[in-house]
């Protein structure tokens, strides 16, 4: 089974893009709280962003794990299935986007991969950054630190990242990455952590910390303000911590250890969103 059987994938009358990046986001295993997909949403408006391709789903799911659900308009019934869309958001003045928003298959990686780097080679695409989010022994009471890799060793070099270097299994985004490094495509993975004992409730506070860095990385600006959704989560995660005693003092010792590693592990998004811009546009030039 080849790329081009599973995608239905057409530029049409789209024209040139301006120096076009690619996020993908994907629910599943790495996207814990909905913080990663949730993120690159944001970068995608309901009214102004066209669907340039989608891939087919049969191939790639396990239906009684993904399950379709049923819907009924008008006394009409449909079936929807898991969708995988490539989305285009047009930024005057700043990088165009492609979005994949999805959901991790559970068969045929390298296929799915594969269709991936057809649509990316196909609109040009600059760069993928794929997003993601973990469960990570953080308190829920601190803005959690964006972290990233890339094996583009320039990349590396030049946003202060690191080399990939975690062994063991693996999700749909690690066999991408590898996928892209064979390619020789430029890739980075930015990922944000969800505090392991709030059990995958939402933590819009992860979401906002990855859009503010998504949007100094893109050079596109995003007025996604989350303020309100991440004052209603902290009453319900405090009041999670305040009724369980144990967990109380696992918190305060969180709190103490994330204070003490103050430094954010890559640098603040304004010095990586300049970087990264000035990285791509020295692959223009050669």
């Amino acid at each position: 089974m080849q790329p081009t059987d599973v995608l239905e994938f057409s530029t049409g009358d789209i024209g040139a893009l301006e120096r076009p990046v690619m996020l993908v986001g994907l629910e599943g295993w790495f996207d814990v709280g909905g913080a990663a997909t949730q993120a690159v949403n944001a970068f995608v408006s309901a009214d102004h962003a066209v669907t340039v391709g989608q891939i087919d789903p049969d191939p790639f799911y396990d239906f009684t794990q993904q399950r379709p659900h049923v819907s009924i308009d008008d006394d009409i019934r449909e079936i929807v299935w898991p969708q995988n869309e490539f989305v285009l958001q047009r930024n005057p003045g700043h990088r165009d986007v492609v979005a994949l928003i999805g959901v991790e298959p559970h068969m045929a990686w390298r296929t799915y991969t594969g269709a991936i780097t057809v649509v990316a080679e196909a609109l040009g695409c600059e760069a993928i950054v794929t997003v993601g989010s973990g469960a990570e022994a953080i308190p829920h009471s601190r803005t959690p630190p964006v972290t990233g890799s890339t094996a583009n060793a320039e990349l590396a070099r030049r946003l202060g990242l690191v080399a990939p270097s975690y062994q063991g299994m693996t999700g749909v985004v690690g066999v991408l990455q590898a996928e892209l490094e064979a390619r020789d495509i430029p890739s980075i993975s930015l990922r944000v952590g969800i505090p392991h004992y709030l059990m995958n409730a939402e933590h819009p506070q992860a979401v906002q910390a990855l859009v503010r860095h998504l949007s100094h990385v893109l050079d596109v600006p995003n007025t996604t303000d989350l303020s309100d959704q991440i004052d209603g989560w902290r009453d319900v995660h405090d009041e999670l911590v305040a009724n369980d005693e144990q967990l109380r003092m696992y918190v305060n010792l969180l709190e103490a250890e994330f204070d003490r590693r103050s430094e954010a592990q890559i640098p603040t998004a304004d010095d990586l969103g300049a970087a990264f811009e000035e990285f791509l546009r020295n692959q223009r030039d050669d």
